[in-house]
């Protein structure tokens, strides 16, 4: 039935494009501009955007740049000024005639490439021009035109990428962003001539069938090269090229269903959650949105272009509209504002956007290992991010670090990136030292990952949001397995503190060594790192194995960490800034390094919480005073894989339990054996002398607080708490 089915949606693809089209029709559709005129009438924002558009149009009629004819073309679409129309006509019959665009550095590779990048880019707007000036071109105009630049662009593009005998990529080698810009633009460019030259309609047509492939490429263990999207949408490179890769995609199908109207092309899954994956990755804010940067991407990154495609082609997601709301115009330099001509005919109007996505305030996606927390979806609200997954092209040697937005700023950032071929970025933007991770004898992340790849990729798991209590688990064993067999990270959000607790184990004793990459003026205080970005404030204390040095005077605290304050280049190269290095004196082979990082309500912020390092027989813990609430965590020491057949059970303050983390909160003054708030992390059993508060057969994380309760870690849970027995499923 596949093959069938495979086979008609084939046919009904031929047979549109056997008919050839109409222009203007592949992405200023005749509709879609009638509308934009109409609106001039009586919307403002549309109005001041068209005189910024026809600014730039009058502009390209004295420089007739190849790389803006959308605008001269979306101005003759909307006026009929046939000035516009002779300009491009005028850049199109000179284009026709330039000999090559190949580029000489991708010529020198064997086998050559003859299509790059800003190929991809000038037959865009090529395509754009062609379709609009359609109607003033003479037969002989078309003929030399088509011809020109089907040699010039359709044919090296789709030649090399998809057309036999001639193609030399795989989406193997090169099946990311590059993919589908070179495809979908040599296609776009392919359908506007495929009038004159059939050859390239069918080109076109081929690449439009191979969309749907690029999307559901599944990886390649051999090259170790990743799946290109996670089973929950968005791309593992960067929030800049998940949205650089699906808009070029979006952009092929797009000019295809409206050049072939009534064609129905095959779904994709990863289309209709485009929306969910962009706001997951945001962080409203007062002023521009912002973006995690994870990876080569920064924080002004949208993914607008793709989301609005994708929403015109049916999926009307509300929180697109949200989404949408929160962007300054032009911030990111490849979305579509509407003051750029598909902003302009693709930005939904009279539409009311919601408050707020309806969406869950944590997300996980858990094939290329990123996860996100945040308190609420209102602007300078706080969020957490987490990345523990690929090392590959644009993706760093950043396994379990972690990006801490509070109060409007990345307070606890990525050191970020820059230009490919400068030093600073092969060797520190790319790198682990960028980046707020664990060292080992100075050693992060081997520097050969950023071309082969992590052999053992790492992961995001353990996912629960229960309010006022989060946590996650990061694992970078993989990437890191060259010194570390055991590099576990834990997120535990509890109330105002974010306890980020490292259990690693090394093949051999060595040093260790914490990073941690300030967003702010970073100052050392006594025990802690103070950092401070305006209104945002957050403190950095380590507490475990050891705290830090509280004075300059290191010698006479041997046994407490020592900090190094190091310096980067700034993600602009125009200087450098300061970093941190905590360093644990002495050598050993294991650590339960825990680290909190304290959520300030402002830098004046007085009511910081009473932490208290507490530890027994086989465990370690924190007592916290806030406000009236104690909270006591306690983290198991034989729960940390020592033990293989064994049960780790530990006794602590009179409860017993085997989990690998407890935490319970009761006001101060109260009877902390019956808690108002329990948290248990990896554990099967909870008990007090006996009464069993907690049991299930297999080690689950379970939350119960004012939200109910919450439970993960296994697809099918049964389990008693308090007396009262639940079934879930995850």
């Amino acid at each position: 039935m596949k093959k069938t089915g495979t086979i008609l949606f084939t046919l009904a693809l031929s047979m549109a494009a056997s008919a050839g089209i109409k222009h203007p029709s592949l992405l200023f559709p005749p509709q879609r501009v009638e509308c934009a005129r109409k609106a001039l009438d009586n919307d403002t924002a549309m109005a001041s955007a068209w005189q910024k558009i026809l600014a730039e149009a009058d502009l390209q009629l004295a420089k007739g740049d190849v790389r803006k004819l959308e605008y001269p073309a979306l101005v003759y679409q909307m006026t009929g000024d046939s000035r516009y129309a002779d300009k491009i006509r005028e850049v199109l019959l000179k284009t026709a005639k330039v000999e090559s665009w190949a580029d000489k550095e991708m010529m020198a590779r064997r086998p050559a490439w003859r299509s790059e990048l800003q190929m991809a880019h000038r037959a865009f707007q090529l395509a754009l021009a062609y379709d609009a000036v359609y109607d003033r071109l003479s037969a002989a105009d078309r003929r030399e035109i088509a011809s020109g630049l089907y040699r010039l662009a359709v044919e090296p593009l789709l030649g090399d990428w998809i057309a036999e005998p001639t193609r030399i990529h795989s989406l193997n080698s090169m099946g990311h962003n590059w993919w589908t810009s070179c495809v979908g633009m040599g296609a776009i460019l392919g359908l506007a001539i495929s009038n004159e030259i059939p050859q390239a309609g069918k080109l076109a047509e081929q690449a439009v069938e191979a969309l749907p492939e690029w999307f559901d490429f599944a990886g390649d263990v051999i090259q170790h090269k990743p799946k290109t999207f996670d089973r929950d949408g968005g791309m593992y490179e960067s929030i800049n090229y998940a949205s650089f890769g699906s808009t070029e995609a979006l952009l092929l199908r797009m000019a295809w269903l409206n050049s072939h109207p009534g064609s129905k092309l095959e779904k994709l899954p990863q289309m209709e959650k485009l929306a969910s994956f962009f706001c997951h990755v945001a962080y409203p804010r007062t002023g521009m949105l912002y973006s995690i940067n994870f990876g080569d991407s920064h924080k002004n990154v949208t993914g607008e272009s793709s989301m609005l495609l994708a929403y015109a082609m049916g999926e009307e997601d509300p929180a697109v509209l949200w989404y949408l709301d929160q962007l300054t115009p032009g911030q990111h330099r490849e979305g579509f504002p509407l003051h750029f001509p598909m902003g302009f005919l693709y930005t939904p109007r009279g539409k009311k956007s919601p408050a707020r996505p309806e969406l869950p305030t944590s997300h996980i996606w858990n094939d290329f290992g990123w996860a996100t927390m945040r308190d609420s979806w209102d602007k300078d609200a706080t969020m957490l991010a987490v990345k523990s997954g690929q090392t590959w092209n644009h993706s760093h040697a950043d396994a379990n670090s972690l990006i801490l937005f509070h109060k409007g700023v990345d307070i606890v950032k990525d050191a970020g990136n820059c230009s490919y071929g400068k030093p600073e970025y092969r060797n520190y933007f790319f790198q682990s030292d960028a980046h707020n991770i664990v060292k080992f004898n100075g050693e992060g992340q081997l520097p050969y990952q950023q071309y082969h790849g992590a052999m053992l990729p790492g992961s995001v798991s353990n996912l629960i949001d229960a309010g006022n209590i989060k946590y996650v688990l990061a694992d970078g064993t993989g990437p890191m397995s060259h010194v570390f067999d055991r590099n576990f990270r834990h997120y535990l959000w509890i109330d105002d503190v974010i306890y980020v607790v490292d259990d690693i184990h090394s093949h051999k004793p060595g040093s260790f060594e914490w990073l941690w990459h300030p967003g702010g003026e970073a100052k050392k205080k006594g025990y802690d790192l103070e950092i401070v970005n305006g209104e945002s404030a957050a403190i950095i204390r380590p507490l475990y194995p050891a705290p830090l040095a509280p004075s300059n005077f290191v010698h006479d605290y041997p046994e407490n960490m020592y900090w190094e304050v190091l310096q980067g280049p700034t993600e602009d190269l125009s200087g450098m800034e300061d970093y941190y290095s905590f360093k644990l004196p002495g050598t050993t082979d294991r650590v339960k390094g825990v680290t909190a990082i304290i959520l300030k309500d402002s830098p004046e912020d007085k009511n910081l919480p009473e932490i208290e390092r507490r530890q027994g027989q086989d465990w370690i813990g924190l007592r916290i005073k806030k406000d009236g609430k104690v909270t006591d965590i306690y983290i198991n020491q034989l729960a940390d894989g020592r033990l293989m057949h064994l049960n780790s059970w530990i006794e602590a303050d009179g409860w017993t339990t085997d989990a690998y983390m407890l935490a319970v909160s009761y006001r101060e003054g109260a009877n902390p054996a019956k808690p108002d708030e329990i948290f248990i992390g990896h554990g099967s059993s909870l008990r007090r002398a006996d009464d069993v508060r907690f049991s299930s057969f297999s080690k689950l994380n379970v939350v119960s607080n004012a939200k109910g309760v919450t439970a993960g870690g296994q697809p099918r849970m049964n389990f008693t708490l308090n007396g009262k027995k639940y079934k879930m499923t995850e």
